[in-house]
C-alpha cells in the first residue's frame, strides 16, 4: 500500500470514528436542532469521502470491502446539495453504516 494511501485511509477512520462520537449518546431530533451538531457530522463525512477520493485505484481493489463509490458520492451529494440535506440519511449513515465501515478500514489498514 502507498503511503498516501495509508494516510488516507487513516483519515477516513477518524472521520468515521468522530462522526459515531458526535451522535454517541443523542437521539435523532438533535441533528435537526442542533445546528452545529449536524455540521459538525456533515463535516466528518464530507472528509470520509474527500479522503476515499484520493486513495489509488490499486488499494481500492484490494479493499473491496470498502464502499468506495457510495463513500465518495455522500460527499459529493453533501457539498453540492448543502441546501438540501436530509437529516435521516446522516443519522442513518453515522449510526448504521459507519460502524461497520470503521471495521473496515481497519481491516485495511492491517495490510
Amino acid at each position: 500500500m502507498l503511503p498516501e494511501d495509508r494516510i488516507r485511509l487513516q483519515h477516513m477512520l477518524d472521520a468515521t470514528q468522530t462522526a459515531i462520537g458526535f451522535l454517541h449518546a443523542r437521539d435523532r431530533n438533535d441533528l435537526d436542532t442542533d445546528t452545529m451538531l449536524l455540521f459538525a457530522t456533515v463535516r466528518a463525512l464530507e472528509v470520509i469521502g474527500e479522503a476515499a477520493g484520493k486513495v489509488s485505484d490499486n488499494t481500492r481493489s484490494a479493499a473491496p470491502q470498502i464502499p468506495w463509490r457510495a463513500m465518495i458520492g455522500m460527499r459529493n451529494r453533501l457539498i453540492h446539495g448543502y441546501f438540501d440535506i436530509d437529516t435521516e440519511v446522516v443519522w442513518r449513515t453515522v449510526k448504521s453504516e459507519l460502524p461497520a465501515l470503521a471495521s473496515a478500514i481497519e481491516s485495511a489498514l492491517q495490510v
